[in-house]
């Protein structure tokens, strides 16, 4: 019997709701600074990361794979707290504010307050699982702040 959490997963972004689901299956990602690219001309911004499973977690496994975001129709980018060099930042979640519909800007929260923020035309992503799948050392956790 296959293990359906084990399927590649690939998802299209093309609303604030479509965001959501994406930023669902992306908490607790983490990746370096490097992982980053973005290409003004071409309008294009994206990452490389190593996405915590957790429809695999729901099935009792600790498990991360490398998977891949992009978004089209960037017209700027600008980061905040985002240190260089190997310094890993953990994704907590990936929002959109619309400015003028049906542009906006897309925000990439991250730990510790470190943010990437996109100016889109409009929310077009796609995040797609890229290979491999390894046993991860724990399953995130976000103890209640109080």
């Amino acid at each position: 019997m296959s293990d359906p959490a084990a399927e590649p997963l690939k998802l299209i972004a093309l609303d604030a709701e479509d965001l959501s689901v994406i930023s669902a299956h992306l908490q607790d990602a983490v990746l370096k600074r490097g992982d980053i690219a973005y290409r003004p001309a071409e309008k294009r911004f994206a990452l490389a990361l190593r996405r915590f499973d957790w429809e695999g977690a729901a099935q009792g496994q600790k498990r991360r794979r490398l998977a891949a975001l992009h978004f089209e129709r960037v017209t700027a980018a600008r980061s905040s707290k985002v240190a260089a060099g190997d310094v890993v930042l953990s994704l907590l979640a990936v929002t959109f504010a619309e400015t003028d519909g049906p542009a906006g800007e897309v925000t990439l929260h991250f730990a510790d307050g470190a943010a990437i923020r996109l100016d889109v035309e409009c929310i077009e992503a796609q995040m797609k699982d890229l290979g491999p799948i390894w046993e991860a050392v724990a399953t995130p956790a976000h103890p209640d702040a109080g």
